[in-house]
């Protein structure tokens, strides 16, 4: 005899064998009350906003999102994990000055700089979760203290090298124009103008969901964010899974300092500093606990979304550009209370 749906289960029925039905499923998503909050704020700035709903506004929609979701993709599987990482905003600034001054310095082309910069910013994520296993201090304490000496590093070696605190141009340095159509292009699609950062961004989601959801490393993911000892127990690697994911905050602050260094051809050593707090809250708001062990990738695309509707919508509407994070709090806030009240509901359900 089978079970339906609706129905109790026969005794000693296996309820993996149980259909599912849609509704349970979709409760059972982390990314529903963000959805839920994408179209409340889409609606919202369709009425306040006359320009709102122009295909070029939806380009620049796309693109403000599209740079937080980079970052906000990577950093929700490390919540996932159970961990921070506080010095993700100024990593992307890092990165972005080590090709710019190893390439004009050295007088190299400048694809040796995006390589040098790749695998000192890799080294700077290892180092985190290297510091993270192997102290046993809490991820807070190390990614803060690995933001102020970035933050500083930034700031004293633009400074000695360039004399300023921000560095020498490279825009007519062989091998920028190539960099920049990987980095830092735009293509105009029925006369919407799309970056190529929107292309970096569905593809790193696209990645992190099918680790998540196919890949053996998704399963350690979630079973160390559950509870490191309880995974250790069960024979995760909890140190090589903590260090992998610092490492993917790495690759992905790299190719947002390559962006941001091939999109003005010079970089500011001031950036950065609080973008680690925007992408931890993209995360947030796209479903991810902070406790860990619960969350998307998809998630952390639509709460990015959702801060590129909110920062644009507030230019369209012509308002006070400082009422920004009073909207950034309050969507945190509604959010986290969606998210936690979808999470019970799909838990009452099973």
């Amino acid at each position: 005899m089978t079970a339906t749906p609706g129905q109790p289960a026969p005794a000693g029925a296996d309820e993996r064998l149980l259909r599912t039905s849609p509704l349970r499923r979709l409760l059972g998503r982390p990314e529903l009350g963000s959805l839920v909050g994408a179209v409340a704020v889409f609606l919202f700035f369709s009425i306040v906003a006359d320009s709102f709903l122009r295909a070029t506004s939806f380009g620049t929609v796309l693109y403000a999102a599209s740079t937080i979701g980079i970052m906000a993709a990577p950093v929700a599987l490390l919540m996932i994990g159970g961990e921070f990482d506080l010095s993700a905003g100024v990593m992307v600034t890092s990165s972005a000055l080590i090709s710019s001054m190893f390439s004009y310095q050295m007088t190299a082309n400048v694809w040796v700089g995006v390589f040098v910069s790749l695998l000192v910013t890799l080294a700077i994520g290892a180092f985190n979760g290297f510091m993270l296993t192997r102290t046993k201090l809490p991820s807070f304490i190390i990614t803060l203290g690995t933001f102020l000496m970035l933050t500083g590093l930034n700031l004293g070696f633009t400074k000695l090298i360039s004399g300023t605190v921000s560095t020498k141009t490279i825009g007519d340095m062989e091998g920028f124009a190539s960099a920049r159509k990987i980095f830092a292009s735009e293509w105009t699609v029925g006369g919407v103008e799309l970056k190529v950062t929107i292309l970096w961004w569905a593809v790193l989601v696209a990645v992190a969901t099918w680790i998540l959801l196919r890949t053996r490393f998704g399963n350690w993911i979630y079973a160390v964010g559950g509870g490191a000892d309880a995974a250790r127990a069960v024979g995760v690697p909890v140190i090589r899974t903590k260090i992998g994911l610092y490492l993917g905050v790495a690759f992905a602050a790299w190719v947002s300092g390559q962006h941001l260094l091939f999109s003005y051809d010079v970089v500011q050593s001031g950036e950065g500093v609080g973008n680690e707090l925007t992408y931890i809250i993209a995360a947030v708001i796209g479903g991810c606990l902070i406790t860990g062990g619960y969350g998307s990738a998809i998630g952390s695309a639509v709460g990015a979304f959702i801060f590129g509707m909110t920062g644009k919508g507030i230019v369209y509407a012509e308002w006070n550009p400082d009422w920004f994070k009073f909207f950034l709090g309050a969507m945190l806030l509604l959010a986290t209370l969606l998210n936690a009240w979808v999470r019970k509901r799909a838990e009452a359900t099973k």
